[in-house]
């Protein structure tokens, strides 16, 4: 049975309801499933797990919320993360989802292998939790 983390930060609620369905889709898949406030999370959350989804809104500037999840998964940069799979996740509203793009690039220096994202625009629509549910399946594969 994989063991799979889901890690986020959330303000508004709708990164959790995203985080909720990648958990579903996972869990239906079979997978032992750990899901986690950011503040609560650990890095050997991380560590031990066979695969990992992260989340968070675009704040301040297009970029993650930088509070408590920035310092989080900024400790993954020297870590030997051996292209651990992983999916990003998050909303944003004013801005254009830019924060994504850059969330992408960075995991893929930190040396995880990116298999998926997902960035909704404000609340997301039973379309786009259907890809958050089946990127938590993917994570399972």
């Amino acid at each position: 049975m994989k063991k799979i983390s889901i890690i986020y930060w959330s303000n508004g609620g709708n990164v959790e309801v995203l985080a909720n369905s990648i958990a579903e889709g996972a869990e239906n898949a079979g997978a032992d499933i750990n899901v986690k406030y950011v503040y609560d999370a650990t890095i050997e959350d991380v560590t031990e797990a066979d695969a990992v989804a992260f989340g968070s809104p675009s704040m301040d500037n297009n970029r993650i919320e930088q509070h408590e999840m920035e310092p989080f998964i900024n400790q993954f940069k020297l870590l030997p993360n051996n292209q651990k799979k992983i999916v990003l996740f998050g909303s944003y509203g004013w801005d254009d989802g830019k924060f994504m793009v850059d969330w992408v690039q960075r995991m893929k220096d930190y040396n995880f292998n990116v298999i998926g994202h997902i960035a909704v625009k404000e609340s997301p629509s039973d379309e786009e939790l259907l890809k958050a549910k089946n990127l938590g399946e993917e994570l399972t594969k």
